[in-house]
């Protein structure tokens, strides 16, 4: 069965477990602790999920989706920081991993050094707009305050109570 044959569905989940798997792979290589490896995993698989799916049945363009994607991967990353008490940073970088323009950069380079400026500057402003679509998807949600009874009880840990002065 060729991908040109495959149901939509099935595609998608094909995608979904292997972005999963790159992005804990990611995470095994960056010495993210075992316990965290699932979670990071699905954050990049949603991530890539939801950029597929404005990519391709949308139509969008590769930077409005990876802002797009960025969101829901950002507001996940959150959420895993609270339940698994770890920094947001741990699965944010984790799950980026699969929208981050690695490739353009290569090719940016790539038509840099073969002198073909057009080509060149094409893929460079494109690379540069979704570098910035991550950026401005990650600052968007993490200005999103988070209640104060989440923000203190479970995501710094309950309060002590005060030790007894001297």
């Amino acid at each position: 069965m060729t991908a040109a044959e495959m149901p939509v569905w099935f595609s998608l989940l094909v995608q979904f477990v292997l972005a999963m798997i790159a992005t804990m792979s990611f995470g095994i290589a960056f010495q993210v602790p075992r316990r965290h490896h699932l979670a990071c995993g699905l954050v990049g698989a949603v991530g890539w999920i939801v950029y597929v799916l404005c990519n391709t049945c949308l139509g969008l363009t590769a930077p409005v989706s990876t802002l797009l994607a960025v969101l829901p991967l950002t507001a996940l990353s959150r959420l895993f920081a609270i339940t698994h008490r770890a920094p947001v940073t741990l699965f944010l970088l984790c799950g980026i991993f699969p929208l981050v323009p690695g490739a353009g950069i290569y090719y940016t380079a790539y038509y840099f050094i073969r002198n073909d400026q057009r080509l060149c500057t094409n893929k460079g402003v494109e690379t540069i707009k979704i570098a910035v679509a991550i950026a401005l998807g990650i600052a968007v949600v993490c200005s999103i305050p988070l209640p104060r009874s989440i923000s203190r009880q479970q995501y710094r840990g309950p309060r002590e109570p005060d030790s007894p002065q001297k």
